[in-house]
């Protein structure tokens, strides 16, 4: 689905093309023009500035994004056949144990290394999700500037 300022090209949406600051206003050339339609034109100038900067972020990223998520494609293959190669790790470890040990002992041995090696992850990640703090920089500048926004509004 497109937006109504949108052109379709056939395979994705292109942008709607911004309208341009001019390198001389209409204002700049006329003497009488008053300090209200100079700052309502420089207003409008930053705003035309500011939607532009954002349409140019918001596209290289895009494409970024997309690159970057067909390369992550190759490694989450690569995790999920290293996840299924370590079953055979771990078969050859019990039979290594086999020569020495019962089988049954083998078994649990591996097994019992296998639940200490997983809660030892386990216990490391929830000590660094314990330590995840909001954005308390980022709040205050958002609450900062909507503060700003209302006293000028």
């Amino acid at each position: 689905m497109t937006r109504p300022n949108t052109v379709s090209n056939g395979s994705a949406a292109v942008p709607p093309v911004l309208p341009s600051i001019p390198l001389s206003s209409e204002a700049a050339r006329l003497p009488e023009a008053s300090v209200g339609a100079l700052v309502r034109e420089a207003s409008a100038h930053v705003s035309t500035l500011i939607r532009s900067e954002m349409e140019l972020a918001k596209s290289e990223l895009g494409g970024e994004v997309k690159k970057a998520a067909k390369g992550s494609v190759f490694f989450i293959v690569a995790l999920v056949i290293v996840l299924f190669s370590s079953f055979y790790f771990f078969a050859f470890v019990v039979e290594l144990l086999n020569q020495w040990l019962l089988p049954w002992a083998s078994n649990l041995i591996v097994f019992v290394g296998m639940l200490v090696t997983a809660g030892m992850f386990a216990f490391l990640g929830w000590l660094k999700v314990k330590k995840l703090r909001a954005p308390k920089k980022t709040i205050s500048s958002f609450k900062d500037t909507a503060a700003a926004l209302s006293k000028r509004g």
